[in-house]
Order: C-alpha cells, then structure tokens, then sequence
C-alpha cells in the first residue's frame, strides 16, 4: 500500500481523504467541525478519530493539505478602468482561490483606505494601466496604500513600466510586496497566471502563519493552496484529462459551503446561436466565482435577505417561520436537520444558494437595437449547451432532496437571458474527495483523474 493522506481544513468542516496510489482506491473519508479558534489540530486529529482502521501508525507517503479555515484567503483588488484592469485583477484573485471582498477603480480615495482598513484583507492586488500605458494611476494609488495603518502583504500585477517604481513605495510600509506580470498587457488581453502563481505563494509563505495554520505542519508535509484552489485544479483535471486518459469534457462545479456558495466552470462559453456577438473581456476557460451571500450557515442571514420574497414563495412559509429556522442554523453553524421541517428549510436554502450563484456565473444575452433591426450580445459565458454539472458541499452530499437543489442551475425559460445549461446530467461528489483531488493532482495526476472518474457517480 502506498497511502497519501489529503486533508481539506473548511471553513466549517476539517475534511480528511485517505488514498492508496496502487490500488488507485480511497480507503477511507471523515469529517470533524474546524477548530481554528483554539488549535487546527483539535478538529483534524477529531476527524481521522473516525477513520475505521488507526491511522496514527500508517507510513503516509505524502500528507497535503488545503485550507479555506479563518475565512479563507481574503482580497481586495484595485485596477484603472472597472470593465479592464480593475476586473481582470479580480478575476486573477478568484482564480486563485480567494474570496475578493472588494474591487476598486481609478484613483484609490481616503474613503476607499477606510473601507480596506475595515475589510482586513489578507492580500492586496494591485493592477493598472496596459504595459506602457497609463502610469499615474498605478503610482497614486502604491503611494495612498503607503498610508494605510495596517501592514499587509501587496501583489503588484499592473504596468511593467511602473511596477517596480511603486514596489518601491509600497515597501515603506507594507511586507511582502510581490511583482507579477501584468493582468492586462494589452487592451482586451488577459494574463492572470503570473499573478495567481504570486498570490498563491504568498498564501503558502505569509498568511498560513497568520491564520495559525502552521500549527499543523509539524504533522502534515505542508498546506499548498487555498481550497477554492484545489477544486478548480480537479474540476481542470476531470474535465481536461490526463495523458491518453480522457476526462469527462466541459463542466460545472456548484459547491454549496456554510459561508459560500463556489461556481467552476471548464468550459469555452462561446455563443451558441449564430448572430451573436461577445462584448466584454474574454472569459477564463477555467473561471471561477464565489458568492459570499450565498452560504447556508455562516452566511444564512444574507442568504436569506438576498433571496426574500423567492425563497418564501419557494417554501410557503411566513417569514417568522424561515425565522426560528434561521435561528437555529446561527445558533449552530454545524447544525444537521432533525426534523422534516429543517431538512425542508435546508433544500430551499441550497436551491436558492445554486440558482443565485449559477446566475451569476454564467454570461447573459443583452438585446440591442440598430439602423438594421435588432441583435443579441453576450456577456460572459453561454453555458446553455453544458453536458454535465457536479454537486458537492455538506447540503448536497447529506442530503435526500439534492436533485432538486441543484435544479437551481437549470436554465429557466423565463429568464432567457441567462445562460444557465439546459440540459445537463447531474453528478455528485458523493465522497466529498474534489479538493482532495486537487492537490493529488500535485503528486499523482493520473490517479487523481481515475479516482474522480470512479467515485464522482452520475444521480
């Protein structure tokens, strides 16, 4: 036996994954409560506790981990123009598994400074002008973020030509302060690898430690991504194959947390009807979103503030009933239902939670009218012609009524201008294994991909 132990510390839930690589099987699952608050390790040595077989004398040939625990990996991103840089900052901050708590345009103001002190990011992405456009911007705003009170790691992503002038400045007060490439080297070009590969090195070197994740690496070999990373990696993976191993083709990920609801997407998006035309920035073959207002527990308020009215007609309920259920998912975050009425409470929840952020993922049809009649254009991605959506997240997996959660992602003819898929299969991740298989990917891609192919089951 060769086993690897993977292990997913959640916002909510420590996930652990234990993988033989000559049997290409999954020897065992478990999942304990997060205990960043007192000691990481409290929650994961609570979760391999439940592994049937003791796993304390197992010769682990890797021990890998990912982390999402202490609210994850927290941005703000700050480009020139909202529609160009400024969006493509945040779309390399999501593609590398953060959760972006802002987005900032143009000239950065005090009023923006406060907002960013209040926030507590973890990172700041800096971007701005095409390299060997505007420079002014870019260097205002590296002088405004000098002022700010607290010191935080800064990830400069913007004009090749001013990017090491405003390195400079930034470094008076802040540390690390990382160079990357520049997001936007042209108009409508992106280039968001450089500065993902510097926001996830960042993660590995600085906020580990300042989250206390590190009080688990004299146990594991290391923590190597944010989670939201490593799902996208899989989702990569399963859908692109490996080698002469094939992989399942274009797909979406709706995964449904406690604190937020994360949409991948491996797909090209292109127009599916002829006289269609794109408009926008073009769009990431592996995007990623994630709604913050979208999560059943942590989350639950503004999940239920976001959806009103729907949610109540969903459910037929008063709303001082969704309230004493509301109450009792704040009350206890790792709350499972025990009565017919909060299993219920809980599939409109997740049915919300995926019709939202699945809407918000996908491109929409916009009519235009001109001196020769009416045309369509699209922003963002068409995933009308989908073939397969993947569930995972603690609502989908523990729960009976996860097909008729996930229709939340179906396209809706009533709203025709949302390109959600029309007709996809539905598959799960019933043994909760997609981050785990992002970071096998890492040492073993070939036995990640047929692991997914084996244990992600068609419903």
């Amino acid at each position: 036996m060769q086993a690897v132990l993977l292990i997913d510390f959640g916002s909510t839930y420590t996930k652990v994954t234990i993988v033989d690589l000559i049997s290409e099987e999954i020897i065992g699952t478990a999942r304990a409560g997060t205990t960043i608050e007192t000691n990481i390790m409290d929650g994961l040595k609570a979760a391999l506790a439940q592994i049937p077989e003791p796993v304390e004398g197992w010769n682990f040939i890797r021990k890998l981990a990912c982390s999402s625990a202490a609210g994850g990996l927290k941005m703000i991103a700050s480009g020139l123009v909202k529609e160009l840089t400024a969006e493509a900052a945040r779309r390399a901050a999501l593609g590398a598994g953060a959760r972006v708590l802002e987005v900032f345009s143009y000239e950065l103001t005090t009023q923006d400074l406060d907002k960013i002190s209040a926030s507590q990011p973890d990172i700041l992405l800096l971007a701005g002008g095409t390299d060997g456009g505007n420079k002014e911007v870019l260097l205002k705003n590296a002088e405004m973020l000098s002022r700010l009170p607290t010191r935080l790691p800064v990830v400069i992503a913007g004009n090749k030509v001013v990017s090491a002038q405003a390195a400079d400045l930034l470094r008076k007060r802040h540390e690390p302060v990382v160079v990357a490439d520049n997001v936007m080297p042209e108009l409508g070009v992106l280039s968001v690898e450089s500065a993902r590969l510097a926001i996830r090195d960042v993660f590995l070197t600085h906020i580990i430690k300042a989250k206390g994740l590190d009080k688990a690496e004299a146990f594991i070999e290391k923590i190597m991504m944010p989670t939201p990373a490593a799902v996208l990696s899989a989702a990569e993976l399963l859908a692109q194959g490996y080698g002469s191993e094939r992989g399942m083709g274009e797909l979406m990920i709706v995964d449904v947390g406690g604190a937020t609801t994360d949409v991948h997407s491996i797909a090209k998006g292109d127009p599916s009807k002829p006289s269609v035309m794109l408009k926008g920035l073009p769009e990431p073959f592996a995007k990623r979103t994630v709604e913050g207002d979208l999560g059943m527990r942590f989350s639950s308020e503004a999940l239920v503030e976001t959806t009103g009215k729907r949610l109540l007609d969903y459910l037929g309920w008063t709303e001082d009933q969704v309230a004493c259920q509301l109450g009792l998912c704040k009350e206890d975050p790792w709350r499972i239902p025990k009565t017919e009425e909060e299993a219920k409470f809980d599939v409109a929840m997740g049915r919300m939670a995926v019709s939202l952020a699945v809407d918000r993922h996908v491109g929409t049809l916009e009519v235009v009218y001109t001196p020769f009649g009416a045309t369509y254009v699209q922003h963002g991605k068409d995933l009308t012609q989908l073939p397969v959506i993947i569930g995972t997240g603690g609502v989908l997996l523990y729960n009976p009524g996860a097909s008729e959660i996930l229709q939340g992602a179906i396209f809706n003819p009533n709203e025709p201008t949302i390109l959600k898929p029309q007709k996809p299969h539905f598959y799960m991740d019933k043994e909760y294994i997609l981050a785990a298989m992002g970071l096998l990917r890492e040492v073993a891609p070939l036995v990640a991909l047929r692991i997914m192919k084996k244990y992600v089951v068609k419903q």
